[in-house]
């Protein structure tokens, strides 16, 4: 699987430099700081898509005497640092932007802008596209990191054709600042977004709220064979999820049955969260220390 996900971050690569000397091609014979603002972040997704393919391949190594969790994490490095350069291209945008508008400087072939941004833009969405199919087929923040980068780039790269446009029209020179800054500001956003999930990874932060229902239904399924369950705890590594949880049973039970408890319960969280690495330990429910914990108790009566 981890050589399928290089193959589609060396198509961001490949997209990227394409796009990246279409757009610079069309500033450099309009002089539109719209189309520069735009051609800033292809060199982002450029230097993105890089840190993507050394992020995945670092991702894909196994599990060693050093990093017994395996190398997952190395997913969230490559969207953080995506995410802070997507916010350097914004700060260079809006400089560039700002001294444009104190200093208007006239357009010139306008049409052919246009269209190598808007081949450009064709070409990023084709490939978003493909990236965001494939972090769902393969659960990868990186690759939809990158795709979510490309599609914004979509978006940024439609707003400066408008304006152009709207400036052909007019001949209102100040609409192509207008438009830079309005890119300066949507690139604020995706990055900072970016940025925010990124921690919340490294910071193993839980799973989103419609896993933890798929958790607590597959428990609630067989809320006949235990007491009560606590201690619950779940998080994302990257494609990975690690959850352990206590399992308080009744004393009588045996080993064998707890045993075999157990693994259907695995079995079954498996089953609906894939790549998940599950723990259960089982308590008895006579011995006191087993309701000796801060957490909330999930007690399931039983029947």
């Amino acid at each position: 699987m981890s050589d399928v996900r290089s193959r589609f971050a060396l198509l961001s690569v490949g997209a990227a430099i394409t796009t990246l000397t279409l757009k610079f091609t069309a500033y450099a014979l309009t002089g539109s700081v719209g189309i520069l603002s735009d051609a800033l972040e292809s060199l982002v997704n450029l230097a993105g898509a890089l840190i993507a393919l050394t992020a995945l391949t670092i991702a894909a190594r196994p599990a060693d005497k050093t990093h017994p969790y395996g190398h997952d994490k190395a997913e969230y490095f490559s969207s953080g640092v995506e995410g802070t350069l997507i916010l350097i291209a914004a700060a260079s945008s809006a400089y560039a932007a700002l001294k444009r508008l104190l200093a208007p400087v006239p357009l010139e072939q306008l049409s052919w802008g246009v269209a190598l941004a808007g081949g450009a833009s064709l070409l990023n969405f084709i490939v978003a596209r493909a990236l965001l199919n494939a972090s769902r087929r393969y659960d990868s923040i990186t690759l939809e990191a990158d795709a979510q980068h490309l599609l914004t780039d979509v978006w940024t790269s439609g707003g400066v054709i408008m304006g152009l446009i709207f400036l052909t029209v007019t001949g209102w020179q100040w609409l192509d600042s207008l438009v830079a800054l309005g890119v300066a500001g949507h690139l604020v956003v995706t990055g900072i977004n970016l940025v925010r999930r990124s921690v919340d990874g490294l910071m193993d932060y839980n799973l989103p709220s419609d896993e933890l229902a798929r958790l607590e239904r597959v428990l609630r399924n067989h809320r006949d064979h235990f007491v009560e369950y606590h201690q619950l705890r779940a998080r994302k590594s990257g494609s990975r999820r690690f959850i352990d949880l206590h399992l308080v049973v009744p004393g009588g039970q045996t080993v064998h049955q707890a045993h075999d408890l157990c693994e259907r319960i695995e079995s079954e969280i498996r089953a609906l969260l894939p790549n998940a690495s599950v723990t259960i330990h089982v308590e008895p429910a006579e011995d006191a220390a087993s309701w000796n914990n801060e957490e909330e108790h999930k007690t399931l009566t039983m029947y």
